[in-house]
């Protein structure tokens, strides 16, 4: 019997009958840290690729700015809508000119934008990553699995806009672990926060309240991609059990860690009020701003958390009674194509004559399908209010009156344009004498003057009108201080009454 090297003992290969071990590589805990590790490949990746760029960016630490990137995205992203892209690439840029002050600010904003945008992975057509990893299988066998994922991803917004939110792998690697319960994560963080600022070492407290903000934004994630799925499908997601028993323990999470959290802040700011040192006094002054942005995501949870079962209704109720999806009617493979096929073409050419004949044009007639029936004959009728539904009243604005000229202005110009038929006028003597009746009247006399020298005579004629006013240009130049021009004839033009349309 062969024995283990250096152990007086058996090797297990080597028992009659017995199966070869899969080895550490078959550990649930080692798939984890395999996949923990792949999530940092991205960044590492990110130093290996600035070599591609057109310039000399050996000075900057690529990854190092990448997790600042995620950093930012993490912490400015709110429930609702994801971290501004502009914001993000504004915050991010001190850090990579402190890398290379000497360098433009041209470069230092290609540098962020490019790591950025590989976070994102643009170029890729899902914009996700992919690590390829072995487990063994339940018979021993060595299995190689791929793995999904993204770091950064571009979301819509309320607006309309396109927002930026790190997905939980991207937080994971922030906190340094993967798959971790979050809600024990948190009480692990703020235990060992408090206990951190009780003992006054409030550097690496500090750290302690980052990472329990990261899983605080990690809980909120996990409720909005719930929500965002019911949205969707209520199907999708199981409302019976799991997510109300999801809502359930997190309203007690955030009861319970809004108490110890605000007994946290107390203990901070007591630790600030206290300190002598300088330094000491600046970061208590941090952490209080950390643990209250803590308060403010749970708070907002909460807030989220109890408008979860009424959205859950109202989305239900909208999908149950939803008008279903239009479809087509004809089945071209089964009602045409396989009935079509064994004929001989002599016979098969008439069928789709006929069908294209009759299927193509301005309208398509229905096929009436059994399923379609039956789907009418017991979809219950909609009910309907037995007057219509109520009328909006109007928002009636009155409309200002611009008009430059009065009324009477209009009725003393059309007076003195009232011309006899048999005593035409100048314009330079209409101008003058309504010049000394009002200032303004003149100039309402040329515009009617100007419209007199092409009248709508078809208009007047068909309308009945006895006469309608004419100006003629007989050469002579307009003589007047405010006007030029030709100085117009102005008369009144009799018009015959036609005996047809008298008839």
């Amino acid at each position: 019997m062969a024995r283990a090297p250096g152990l007086g003992l058996p090797a297990f290969g080597a028992l009659p009958g017995a199966r070869t071990a899969p080895g550490p590589a078959g550990d649930e805990g080692l798939a984890r840290r395999l996949r923990a590790l792949a999530c940092t490949a991205p960044l590492h990746d990110l130093d290996t690729r600035k070599a591609n760029l057109a310039g000399e960016y050996a000075v900057y630490g690529m990854a190092e700015i990448g997790l600042a990137a995620i950093d930012l995205v993490t912490l400015n992203m709110d429930f609702d809508a994801g971290a501004d892209r502009d914001q993000i690439l504004s915050r991010l840029l001190p850090r990579v000119a402190a890398q290379a002050p000497r360098r433009p600010a041209a470069e230092h904003e290609r540098v962020a934008r490019w790591v950025l945008e590989s976070l994102i992975n643009v170029g890729s057509v899902d914009r996700g990553f992919r690590a390829v990893y072995g487990t063994f299988g339940p018979e021993g066998e060595y299995v190689r699995r791929d793995y999904d994922f993204k770091l950064v991803e571009e979301v819509p917004g309320p607006d309309g806009g396109v927002y930026l939110r790190t997905t939980d792998e991207a937080v994971n690697v922030l906190v340094g672990a993967l798959d971790t319960d979050v809600t024990s994560a948190q009480i692990a963080a703020e235990v060992k926060l408090e206990v951190l600022i009780r003992r006054g070492r409030l550097a690496d407290a500090q750290l302690a309240a980052e990472q329990a903000r990261y899983r605080t934004v990690q809980y909120a994630e996990t409720l909005r991609r719930a929500l965002d799925a019911t949205r969707r499908n209520v199907r999708a997601v199981d409302w019976l059990n799991a997510v109300p028993d999801m809502i359930a323990e997190a309203l007690d999470h955030v009861a319970d860690r809004y108490r110890h959290e605000t007994a946290i802040l107390t203990n901070i700011r007591r630790a600030r009020d206290e300190a002598e040192d300088a330094e000491h006094k600046r970061r208590a002054a941090e952490l209080v701003d950390i643990v209250k942005d803590c308060i403010r995501r749970h708070t907002q949870l909460q807030t989220r958390l109890l408008e979860a079962g009424p959205l859950f209704r109202a989305e239900q109720d909208r999908q149950a009674f939803a008008a279903p999806a239009a479809h087509a009617g004809v089945d071209l493979y089964g009602q045409l194509l396989c009935s079509v096929l064994p004929l001989p073409l002599e016979r098969a050419v008439l069928v789709t004559d006929a069908f294209f004949g009759r299927g193509t044009g301005f309208r398509t007639p229905g096929s009436v399908r059994l399923t379609d029936l039956v789907d009418g004959l017991l979809t219950p009728p909609v009910e309907r209010e037995h007057l219509g539904a109520e009328l909006p009243e109007p928002d009636l604005v009155a409309t200002p009156d611009d008009s430059r000229f009065s009324e009477e202005q209009l009725e003393a110009a059309l007076q003195l344009l009232d011309i006899p038929a048999e005593a035409p006028r100048r314009l330079s003597g209409l101008l003058a004498e309504a010049r000394r009746q009002d200032p303004e009247l003149p100039y309402l006399v040329a515009l009617l003057s100007i419209h007199a020298a092409s009248p709508p005579v078809g208009v007047a004629h068909r309308q009945g009108e006895p006469g309608v006013l004419f100006a003629v240009d007989d050469g002579t130049p307009l003589d007047d201080p405010d006007f030029g021009g030709a100085d117009f004839i102005l008369g009144t033009a009799t018009l015959t009454p036609d005996p047809e349309a008298a008839r």
